[in-house]
């Protein structure tokens, strides 16, 4: 068995995703991921350039060796272009396995650990009051954990803040458009956002937070220890995870559960973290951290330290990616959420799926493979279209963190 052919397809039906095709000599298929939101023409020329004339020839069986040829061969090693490229690849490769063995690919990883996977949704407001009642709309649809992101008084474009109520995309402009920030408006607001919350709706959905590294470690700290009260699922970014002995000062102050890794491309950025036991889930991604095969190394290396994952599931991720991390957050033992943004109609349509949302759970399909595929015709009616996210400002000007 030999890969024949392959090629990469980007499209933009509501935001732009970048599409790795493998085909094989016996007629079988299989599609990756290779997003990499605002930067998306880097990873098709990674591809086009770099990857597919090495592939040509290949046994598409031999996933693990494919993964450490373009990993290990490259010598540049690791970084969100390279690993992206690999991931696309990944995925394509455990999707034509899983199709040829005439399976679900959750059964190919080792079977199910749980019938249904527990997501949560993005509620979000300009105001507390506005986000309370957002809230209130995903636990009316079902869901069990919803995060919620507030605007703040006196900053502009408070982050997490859509322009919808179930469909938010952040990459909005042709170039970065320009938000602001203020660490001591926010630290006095957010609180107050889960207090509210609290008394409206009880303990009996989870609730969620996103600092986006927003906060320096000490700030971290003390927003942890603020939120402790409302009994938070977790605390995500709360600071940046470059060095992560920063982790170790939140760690000290604050017992709320902490989140990071949904920009991880490696398990090297993961490992301090989680043999200190810093943080509680891990957040990497199947597209970001090289697919399935080195997803699976992170997961078991974090089982071993009681940490859980929590795989970023923004619509920066095609649904070929949610196929994938679904059929592996049903398999994984240490499974802990999965963030869901629902894509547009025109999403859903370009990339025809089997997974279904069901009372606050994404269950995955048994269709062999892992489920998703991508209407080629309908994909070039939708061509691509720059978009960034955007940047961040202090007050005075002061670049910061988006």
């Amino acid at each position: 068995m030999k890969i024949k052919a392959a090629k990469v397809i980007v499209t933009c039906p509501g935001r732009n995703f970048v599409t790795l095709k493998i085909m094989t000599d016996q007629g079988v298929y299989g599609i990756g991921d290779g997003t990499l939101n605002g930067r998306e023409k880097s990873v098709v020329s990674y591809l086009e350039e770099h990857v597919i004339p090495c592939l040509i020839g290949m046994d598409p069986r031999r996933i693990e060796d494919i993964w450490q040829y373009l990993y290990r061969g490259a010598y540049w090693r690791r970084g969100p272009v390279t690993m992206r490229a690999i991931a696309a690849v990944d995925m394509a490769l455990w999707d034509i396995k899983a199709k040829m063995a005439g399976m679900p690919l959750y059964d190919l990883l080792g079977g199910k650990s749980r019938d249904r996977v527990m997501v949560y949704g993005h509620a979000n407001g300009t105001d507390i009051a506005e986000t309370v009642d957002a809230v209130g709309h995903y636990i009316d649809l079902g869901y069990k954990a919803i995060r919620a992101q507030t605007g703040v008084p006196g900053i502009k474009d408070a982050y997490g803040v859509g322009r919808g109520k179930l469909y938010y995309e952040p990459a909005d402009a042709a170039l970065p458009s320009v938000t602001g920030w203020d660490t001591r408006k926010a630290l006095n607001y957010v609180p107050k956002l889960f207090e509210e919350l609290r008394k409206t709706y009880g303990f009996d959905h989870h609730l969620l937070h996103d600092g986006h590294h927003r906060y320096t470690p000490q700030e971290a700290a003390n927003l942890g220890k603020m939120l402790e009260p409302y009994q938070l699922f977790w605390l995500e970014d709360c600071t940046p995870a470059e060095n992560q002995e920063a982790f170790r000062l939140v760690r000290q102050h604050t017992v709320t559960p902490l989140a990071v890794g949904e920009i991880f491309n490696t398990i090297w950025d993961a490992k301090d973290l989680i043999q200190n036991q810093l943080i509680d889930y891990i957040r990497a991604t199947v597209v970001g951290a090289g697919g399935l095969t080195h997803l699976r190394r992170i997961a078991d290396l974090a089982s071993l330290y009681q940490v859980r994952t929590g795989c970023h599931g923004a619509t920066d991720l095609s649904p070929v990616t949610m196929g994938c991390a679904l059929h592996f957050d049903t398999w994984v033992p240490n499974f802990g959420i999965q963030e869901y943004m629902r894509h547009t109609e025109e999403t859903d349509a370009v990339f025809p799926h089997d997974y279904r949302f069901e009372d606050g759970h994404l269950i995955c399909g048994e269709t062999p493979g892992h489920g998703v595929d991508i209407d080629e015709d309908l994909a070039a009616k939708y061509p691509y279209k720059p978009a960034y996210l955007p940047v961040a400002r202090l007050e005075d000007g002061t670049m910061w963190n988006w």
